[in-house]
């Protein structure tokens, strides 16, 4: 398997309540890596979420555990770390997918609040920072990992006058090549993945409430957006390149931001 008995704390490894059955980055990338042989610490805000997360895994005979954790809280991620490496003692791979867009407050730059650019960059930045630092000494002193950060194709292309998510996401592709060559000497790779346009609850669904528009309507004008088949991606999109780049097959790619958006950024240009 791919990841036999690596250690993977994911966070962000629940799941965005939603009325569709879409599955999100998150749980996706926790089911694949488990599935490839991985050890899973699911860490998320709400520990329901993680716990159900990690129930799927065990079921399919996988083993993983549940941590509850806000990432802009720097305790919070340092006890969610301890966690981990207290049961398994190594930390192989870091995957950070959390965020938040509409639903935080991005908005039209005119219409948006300090409140919103506060809580945006928090979760969407500072979270992924706090990660790293605590995960990052591990890794070294093991002697290497993979970090696998989630940013956005909003970054270089975006259908909305949103600014913060996008601003954000376009941070962490630059943070994310900083780790990368600021720990390749002791055998960390650092990569980012640019999910396009998803079909997953924290992309749709959670538009649904922010807007008061149907699933239908916004899933509809989504997919019209996507220059492959005019269709959306999913979560297991995402899983499946974030396993390539967790795993050893990758061992020599490190800074890199891979799109995986059905042809949006290419469109851009």
């Amino acid at each position: 398997m791919r990841l036999d008995d690596k250690i993977a704390l994911i966070v962000g490894a629940g799941q965005a309540p939603g009325a569709s059955e879409a599955i999100g980055n998150g749980r996706a990338t926790a089911l694949v890596f488990a599935r490839e042989g991985a050890k899973i610490c699911c860490v998320d805000r709400y520990l329901e979420a993680a716990q159900e997360t990690a129930d799927m895994i065990e079921k399919e005979g996988g083993d993983a555990f549940a941590v509850a954790a806000d990432v802009t809280d720097e305790d919070a991620v340092n006890a969610a770390v301890a966690a981990c490496t207290d049961r398994w003692d190594r930390v192989d791979i870091l995957h950070n997918n959390v965020g938040v867009s509409v639903e935080g407050g991005d908005a039209a730059l005119a219409d948006i609040s300090r409140e919103a650019f506060d809580r945006i960059m928090d979760v969407n930045l500072l979270g992924t920072m706090l990660t790293c630092k605590h995960v990052l000494p591990i890794m070294r002193d093991q002697g290497g990992g993979a970090i696998v950060n989630i940013s956005s194709a909003s970054s270089y292309w975006t259908g909305h006058p949103t600014v913060l998510y996008p601003a954000s996401k376009m941070a962490m592709i630059s943070f994310t090549r900083q780790i990368a060559i600021q720990n390749a000497d002791r055998g960390v790779r650092a990569n980012v993945i640019l999910p396009g346009l998803m079909d997953t609850p924290m992309a749709v669904d959670r538009r649904v409430e922010a807007l008061g528009r149907t699933r239908d309507d916004i899933a509809a004008e989504r997919d019209s957006r996507v220059p492959l088949l005019n269709k959306m991606g999913t979560g297991w999109d995402v899983a499946h390149a974030a396993l390539f780049l967790a795993s050893d097959e990758a061992r020599f790619v490190t800074g890199i931001e891979m799109p995986v958006d059905g042809g949006s950024i290419a469109r851009v240009g």
